[in-house]
């Protein structure tokens, strides 16, 4: 029995609903995976939840679903968003992809003053998280922002929506992150070179950012996000 393919798709789905599917999805679902009329997959649009389709048209370059049955309802990811700074393209790929698992409602690259990354490219990053939330079994994607200057976003900065500022040079000291108070917030993980003076002065005189340490050893930036999003997920979103 081949594993159940599922697929993001834009359209529209509900009850007897069909469903367009382009050239890179048809050629995904009958080239690579060798899918046929006839044969269910799951499909998701981050809107309506997670329905099983049927393949009732299958073409090389194109094909049509059909809705059968709704067997997931909607779940959105809680509101925090994840500010990071780009690395290398193979461990910023992990951060999206661990971002998109752990329940990250957007994500959002920062360039800081010791940001040292290849250029971003928001629409291949955007198609990763597609890939990964297809991987995990959610049905929420979040969206991927175009990398923004560090200083820029603080300039604009929404002050209803707190942010959680992983700084390396409080290693060792303990935070207790349940102190903190529900409602909108940000994870903020430095570049691998830290944030300069400059920016960690800004970020403390920032009422709603919080300094918070993320143990005794000063973690890689990928590691750091993972071990941030899941202490925020135990601590005030939907794993609390």
């Amino acid at each position: 029995m081949p594993s159940t393919i599922r697929l993001f798709v834009e359209h529209p789905l509900g009850p007897a609903q069909t469903v367009p599917l382009n050239q890179a999805q048809a050629h995904y679902l009958f080239g690579v995976m060798r899918r046929s009329e006839g044969e269910v997959i799951e499909a998701f649009n981050g809107r309506d939840g997670t329905w099983r389709a049927e393949v009732i048209e299958a073409r090389k370059k194109a094909g049509v679903l059909a809705c059968v049955e709704q067997i997931a309802p909607q779940r959105d990811a809680p509101d925090v968003w994840l500010l990071f700074a780009p690395i290398k393209k193979q461990r910023t790929d992990f951060i999206v992809e661990k971002a998109v698992e752990l329940g990250a409602a957007r994500i959002c690259p920062v360039v800081t003053e010791f940001t040292n990354a290849e250029r971003i490219r928001q629409d291949r990053l955007q198609a990763h998280a597609v890939e990964a939330a297809e991987q995990c079994g959610g049905n929420y994607v979040p969206d991927v922002a175009d990398a923004v200057k560090l200083s820029d976003l603080l300039d604009g900065w929404d002050e209803t929506r707190r942010i959680l500022f992983c700084d390396e040079g409080l290693a060792g000291v303990a935070d207790v992150l349940s102190d903190l108070p529900p409602g909108p917030w940000a994870i903020l993980i430095g570049p691998e070179g830290g944030f300069s003076e400059q920016e960690r002065a800004r970020l403390q005189r920032l009422e709603v950012a919080h300094p918070v340490s993320l143990g005794p050893r000063i973690l890689r930036a990928d590691t750091a996000t993972v071990a941030a999003l899941t202490l925020w997920q135990q601590a005030l979103g939907d794993w609390a």
